[in-house]
This record gives C-alpha cells, sequence and structure tokens, in this order.
C-alpha cells in the first residue's frame, strides 16, 4: 500500500526533468545502493522550499549521483549557484558527466574531498538554503558548521532524520548520531524545526 500510495504522489506531483530522470534511471542500473538517491518526492519538496523562499545561494552535503542537485537548480534562477560536496570519486564523475551537458553547468560547482573539511572553506552567511545527505555519524558537526554558513531566515533540511524508525531506539553508531542531531536540534534556539516523515524523515530548521 505504501509503495502504491507513494506512486500516487509522484504521479500528481512536478514530474521529473529530463535531467533528472536521466541521473535516476543511471543510478537505478548501475550504482550498489540506488535507493541512496533522493528521488522525485523529495526532490520537489526541496525545490518547492527554494523556490518559496527566493534562494540563490544552495549548499549540498552529499551528492551522490546528482539527483537532489539537479531537483534543486531548476528552482533557482539564472544567477544562483550550488555547491555540492561529494567525497566519492566515481560519483563525482557521474554527475560531473550529467550536469556538464545540461543547461545548469555554470549553476553547479562540485567541490570534491572530505566535506567536513570543504565546509571550512566557506563564509559565515554564505547561503540561503543547505540539504543535508551524506555520512551520518558526522550529521551533527555537519549541521553546526553549515548553521554558520547559514544566512538569517535561511533553511537547513537534513534528510535520514528517521533512519526506518531506528532513531526512536538506537541501537548502531548512525541511529545513535542521528537522534543525537535530532535532539540537538529540538533544543536550538536559533532554529524553528519541523520533523516530516518524508522519505525517510526530512527535518527542515529555518535560522531565526
Amino acid at each position: 500500500m505504501k509503495n502504491k500510495l507513494e506512486r500516487y504522489c509522484i504521479d500528481h506531483s512536478r514530474s521529473e526533468s529530463s535531467l533528472q530522470k536521466k541521473i535516476r534511471e543511471y543510478t537505478f542500473e548501475n550504482e550498489t545502493y540506488p535507493q541512496m538517491i533522493s528521488g522525485p518526492i523529495v526532490g520537489n519538496f526541496l525545490g518547492s522550499l527554494i523556490k518559496l523562499m527566493c534562494a540563490k545561494q544552495v549548499l549540498e552535503v552529499g551528492m551522490f549521483t546528482g539527483y537532489s542537485a539537479a531537483s534543486m537548480v531548476q528552482f533557482l534562477p539564472e544567477d544562483g549557484k550550488i555547491h555540492t560536496c561529494e567525497h566519492m570519486d566515481e560519483h563525482i564523475q557521474t554527475a560531473d558527466n550529467f550536469f556538464k551537458n545540461s543547461k545548469f553547468k555554470d549553476m553547479i560547482k562540485i567541490h570534491g574531498g572530505l566535506a567536513i573539511d570543504t565546509l571550512e572553506q566557506f563564509k559565515v552567511n554564505s547561503f540561503d538554503f543547505v540539504f543535508i545527505d551524506a555520512d551520518k555519524i558526522n550529521y551533527l558537526n555537519y549541521y553546526q558548521r553549515c548553521m554558520y554558513l547559514l544566512k538569517t531566515n535561511g533553511i537547513i533540511v537534513l534528510d535520514n532524520m528517521l533512519w526506518s524508525g531506528e532513531v526512536m531506539d538506537p541501537k548502531n553508531e548512525d541511529s545513535r548520531i542521528l537522534r543525537e542531531t535530532g535532539d540537538y536540534i529540538q533544543n536550538d534556539d536559533r532554529v524553528i524545526n519541523m520533523l516530516f516523515p518524508i522519505r525517510d524523515g526530512l527535518m527542515v530548521c529555518m535560522k531565526k
């Protein structure tokens, strides 16, 4: 029933662009864990937030094969920019091959290497919108650093904040860190936060 409802939601939402479709199809045909892709529901959710807040400067922590960046960039104005961080070389190569052959090639900048190091290179108050979907062990570190990079009234979205329900009773390091991150955000007076049961849990944090 869940899959049928999800399909119904997708069929009654904004359709994928050709770039999104190409990346999704490639990912499911070639990647060992294609379910890591954000997908059309999350893509539309992120894009809608970006459009509503008229964001121009976007930061992504964890790119994978590029689907989420491809989803967000189409909602940006022509002078908008996405800075996306990815550690794995093969994913960088995959995404770059798609991006450089698209009309958004000058709007997406890929930063290779460890995201925790890359984040130190950006200036405080540089971004309107941040999407975090990388290694879970560093989620709290990513959030804390990105809060300094985010402008007032900006938004941070963190994916996988339900972790298939395991955050309710953490039994491994990933679920423990995600629970710790969720608890930290819940007590962070700098933000207005909402946890949505979309996909694997999207935590939306609006900086005051």
